[in-house]
């Protein structure tokens, strides 16, 4: 008698853990819609704001920002990096 009540009261314990597993996969689906939605949209306006700002003040603090060297210490200016830099200048529109 027992045995079968404590199969009984495991087979609930399954029951609620499978149930919740449903719901967090659920939760899970609704985040990455969330996060494919924002990264997309993120993408899709490409605003030169912060990030160009940003890359510019690394390029001042004497780090690259030319992709082939990114991110490494500078000792001199590179000609990548300002051709980079003028690049994106221009594409968001300021010269």
């Amino acid at each position: 008698m027992e045995l079968s009540q404590a199969l009984r009261e495991m087979e609930e314990k399954v029951e609620e853990i499978l149930a919740e597993i449903q719901t967090l996969r659920r939760h899970v689906h609704q985040l990455e819609e969330q996060n494919e939605y924002l990264r997309a949209r993120l993408y899709a306006e490409k605003i030169q704001g912060e990030g160009f700002e940003n890359l510019v003040r690394l390029y001042d603090e004497g780090y690259h920002v030319c992709p082939v060297h990114f991110a490494r210490a500078r000792k001199e200016d590179c000609l990548f990096c300002m051709s980079f830099l003028s690049k994106e200048n221009k594409e968001h529109g300021e010269v």
